[in-house]
């Protein structure tokens, strides 16, 4: 009971881990692809094995890098501590012998502290490692032939496991199909923004119109293209029809939890995010972004074990029902240009599906 309790807390902890990683890289352009990749994979792990359990992508790993960030930020309290106390002296008495004893001591516990890191580390990372340093096994472990050799092996094999070349390229691929999609849409409502009302106007109508035709489909297109691994599989329209005709309600469920996930998102466009939380609304996106894949990868999944097609009433009433969902988002999106710092160009943050609009915008 002992072991499941700490396995349960060491599962919770990696999965605190990753999404404050994946809220990191949200927020920095490029990297941000590793976000979106992740997101997709889950997407497609869950569509493959119709468990939303299995969208929950290393978990384990994650957590072996949240105990290092807790581990090096505990290492070198007393570092930091000793800097503030050298500060502090150089401001009262630059010439005096306190700030040199200061900075000395800062030296030697930084040293130690990187040691003492560097060999909880190698020892596996528990937290336990970073509490006592195990002086014995220490001297054991210098001891050892071909310790050196082993540490590099794992080392590679567990950055190899993070597989983040994949996740890079697919969210890159993915990015890209979504935006292929939606830039004649978008592109009608940025130009109609800069129009007399009367013509904008209408371009407005054709361009919302679109827009709610093109992210009917968007979703379950990423992860359609995420199970083929095929780019092409982005213009697939008709598989992801046949996929609706046999789970209309459960495409329609996670249609509309995905779009009205994202739209919080739109509220951090009201004022310029600070530098020093620049992270929250990247943790915001990832958490709700991660729900609403799951949700996707679910009704796809859901698609593929049924064999016929439901009624057709049936599927009908799940479209008609999708008119008021698409019809309040696309109004909602339409409007962002106006609170937005961005203005128009705010319509190119579709955060359900890119990246967290490219980049958070900071304050300077």
């Amino acid at each position: 009971m002992g072991r499941r309790i700490a396995s349960g807390v060491n599962w919770l902890f990696g999965l605190g881990s990753l999404l404050l990683a994946l809220a990191v890289l949200a927020v920095i352009p490029v990297l941000n692809f590793l976000s979106l990749g992740y997101l997709l994979e889950a997407s497609r792990r869950v569509s493959l094995a119709g468990r939303l359990r299995d969208g929950f992508v290393g978990i384990r790993k994650a957590s072996v890098l949240g105990r290092i960030a807790l581990g090096t930020w505990a290492c070198l309290v007393p570092s930091r501590f000793l800097a503030g106390l050298w500060e502090d002296a150089l401001l009262i008495d630059p010439s005096g012998h306190s700030g040199r004893w200061a900075r000395a001591a800062m030296v030697v516990t930084l040293v130690l502290g990187l040691l003492h890191l560097a060999w909880a580390v190698i020892r596996g990372a528990r937290l336990r490692h970073f509490l006592w340093p195990a002086p014995l096994r220490f001297l054991a472990w210098i001891r050892e032939m071909g310790k050196f050799t082993r540490l590099r092996d794992t080392t590679l094999d567990y950055v190899a496991g993070l597989r983040l070349p994949y996740y890079f390229l697919l969210g890159l691929q993915g990015f890209l199909g979504a935006f292929l999609w939606m830039a004649l849409p978008l592109a009608i409502l940025i130009s109609a923004s800069g129009l007399p009302p009367k013509p904008a106007g209408g371009l407005s109508l054709i361009g919302g119109g679109l827009l709610a035709l093109v992210i009917m489909p968007l979703p379950f297109l990423q992860t359609h293209f995420a199970r083929e691994g095929r780019f092409r599989a982005f213009f697939e329209w008709g598989a992801v029809r046949n996929r609706f005709r046999r789970a209309p309600f459960a495409f329609w469920i996670a249609l509309t939890m995905t779009l009205a996930l994202a739209l919080p998102l739109y509220l951090f466009k009201v004022e310029l995010t600070p530098e020093a939380i620049a992270w929250l609304p990247g943790l915001v996106f990832i958490v709700l972004g991660f729900v609403a894949r799951l949700l996707v990868g679910w009704a796809y999944g859901r698609s593929l074990r049924r064999e016929k097609p439901s009624h057709f009433v049936w599927r009908w009433l799940n479209r008609i029902a999708l008119i008021p969902i698409l019809a309040v988002y696309v109004f909602v999106v339409y409007l962002t240009q106006y609170i937005s710092w961005n203005g128009a160009r705010g319509l190119l943050e579709q955060h359900a599906f890119l990246v967290p609009a490219l980049k958070f915008e900071l304050r300077r």
